[in-house]
């Protein structure tokens, strides 16, 4: 379902401090053509929003309806705004792809860290950037977040709350920075790409219970987590880190690969990812019992957990992870989402998008 208003719109340059996770900004100003008379005259911006009205157990399509009446008199007469709202799986992925083709200036989810992740998957096609065929300029497409979702952990990186206003007010401001995307590689599979963090073995198949719980809010988290103790063992693996040499990691009991920071409701997995980096950074738990996790259950929620014993990071732009015993039941997700089983190849896309903060 797409509604497609002509009262909505950019309005760019005004200030702001820079955050330093950032790489670059850039204003989104409007484009200038010349009319038929020879003045110059802004041409009116295309907003696509995407809406998951059935995310955080409906509240999501609730806060996008009363936000509706204030994203039009804030944002004002300068541009066009299409609201579409998904109806089922990669249903957003499909939405962008469209938009962008047609010439969108920017998609921006409406919901948590699924919807962002459908999106940003809906920017590539075929193991490319999706274009329009009529734009000279690559990327030409903005992506922007309104963080109404359960977790929202991507938002966590730039400080971002759930609070549409703020998010209104962001795209008002219309300023751009280029963010990494992560790209998972499985042969004989399509391309997978993430934004936020990917993650192998005990904390993926917590994700892929805890998607079970979703109407528990943030409760969900801690109950998949419950779920996936039952009957786990750790695992021991093998990593080839850039192209280099096999390694062993024994008794691995999660692998996370960070483009950004949180994962799991506000854990801080990794700690020192930076999606402006242009690499990841790996963080590998291993021989974790379940009591390890209750100790320091704290130290993973403030990111002080890297001093750990059995806990170790390193930076990468690829890595590659198989487990040793070929069992064929290593859950591997991404961005909360369950992609299936090792093995797979984890690439860095630097610079891919840009994005609305």
């Amino acid at each position: 379902m797409a509604v497609c208003y002509n009262h909505i719109g950019f309005r760019a340059g005004i200030s702001m401090t820079r955050p330093s996770v950032l790489r670059a900004e850039q204003p989104v100003a409007p484009d200038h053509s010349v009319s038929l008379s020879g003045a110059s005259s802004p041409r009116r911006r295309d907003l696509v929003f995407v809406v998951n009205p059935r995310g955080a157990n409906g509240k999501t399509g609730k806060e996008w309806k009363k936000l509706l009446p204030y994203l039009r008199s804030r944002l004002g007469g300068d541009c066009n705004i299409c609201e579409s709202l998904t109806s089922g799986p990669s249903h957003a992925i499909d939405i962008t792809r469209e938009a962008i083709r047609e010439g969108a200036d920017a998609v921006i989810a409406v919901g948590g860290d699924g919807t962002l992740h459908e999106v940003v998957n809906g920017f590539f096609w075929a193991g490319k950037p999706v274009t329009n065929p009529s734009s000279k300029v690559a990327n030409s497409t903005a992506l922007g977040l309104i963080p109404l979702g359960t977790g929202s952990d991507f938002a966590r990186v730039f400080g971002w709350k759930n609070d549409s206003h703020e998010a209104v007010e962001r795209i008002a401001r219309g300023l751009t920075c280029e963010i990494d995307v992560g790209v998972v590689h499985r042969e004989g599979e399509e391309l997978h790409y993430f934004i936020n963090v990917a993650d192998i073995h005990l904390s993926a198949k917590a994700g892929y219970y805890a998607s079970r719980y979703k109407r528990f809010g943030n409760l969900c988290y801690v109950i998949g987590a419950l779920r996936a103790f039952i009957g786990h063992h750790n695992k021991d693996m093998r990593i080839k880190v850039n192209g280099g040499e096999w390694e062993t990691c024994t008794q691995v009991t999660a692998l996370c690969i960070g483009n950004a920071k949180y994962f799991g409701g506000g854990m801080k997995i990794t700690p020192n990812a930076d999606p402006c980096s242009g690499n990841f950074e790996v963080v590998i738990l291993q021989d974790f019992k379940w009591y390890d996790f209750i100790l320091k259950m704290h130290r993973l929620y403030s990111g002080t957990h890297l001093s750990v014993n059995n806990v170790s990071s390193r930076r990468v732009h690829t890595i590659e992870v198989e487990e040793v015993s070929g069992s064929g039941n290593i859950y591997v997700q991404s961005d909360g989402e369950h992609l299936g089983f090792l093995p797979r190849k984890f690439c860095i896309l630097p610079g891919a998008i840009k994005m609305i903060y």
